[in-house]
């Protein structure tokens, strides 16, 4: 048994903690086949790729249902799930930036014992309408970092869109 209570611990952590540093996303690339309305009228299912914010894939299924029901009427189906690791995902107010792309980057370090320098690849998530925009994004991103970086990859992914975690109110009794 734990010598502080759980209501305790709770106040300890939300006034020592800042919760945006406490932030850890798991993301789950999500497939989904629902019938879209084709030009003909007819409904035929198609395939579409999500990324969700969950804990396990039990809630990333959960999730994407939740979030992409609304937008069906008939068939639902999810056919796929896998953990997917981005350092960060880099979004994008602009109307036209509808693609999401993939961004290896090389994070450039020096190691003090054979002095010698070492690149860690990190995937990063971009949104963009294009590709020069996605590098462009990419960039304003990363302005304030304080590594040296160089880009090695950007490829255009087919995912539609990205749902991230946000809380929910508890009801009070």
């Amino acid at each position: 048994m734990s010598r502080f209570s759980d209501r305790r611990v709770k106040f300890y952590l939300k006034d020592t903690i800042n919760e945006k540093d406490m932030e850890i996303n798991s993301w789950f690339e999500c497939k989904v086949t629902m019938d879209v309305m084709q030009d003909d009228g007819t409904t035929k299912p198609q395939p579409f790729v999500y990324l969700v914010d969950a804990l396990n894939f039990t809630e990333a299924e959960s999730r994407i249902i939740e979030e992409v029901r609304p937008y069906t009427s008939g068939n639902l189906d999810v056919t796929g799930i896998k953990r997917v690791k981005y350092g960060e995902i880099f979004t994008s107010d602009s109307d036209v930036a509808d693609k999401w792309y993939k961004v290896r980057c090389l994070f450039i370090t020096l190691d003090e014992k054979t002095q010698t320098e070492k690149e860690i690849a990190n995937n990063m998530l971009v949104q963009a309408g294009t590709f020069h925009e996605a590098v462009e994004n990419f960039d304003k991103g990363m302005k304030g970092s304080l590594m040296d970086y160089r880009i090695a990859t950007v490829q255009e992914t087919k995912i539609m869109d990205v749902f991230r975690y946000v809380a929910r109110e508890k009801k009070e009794a």
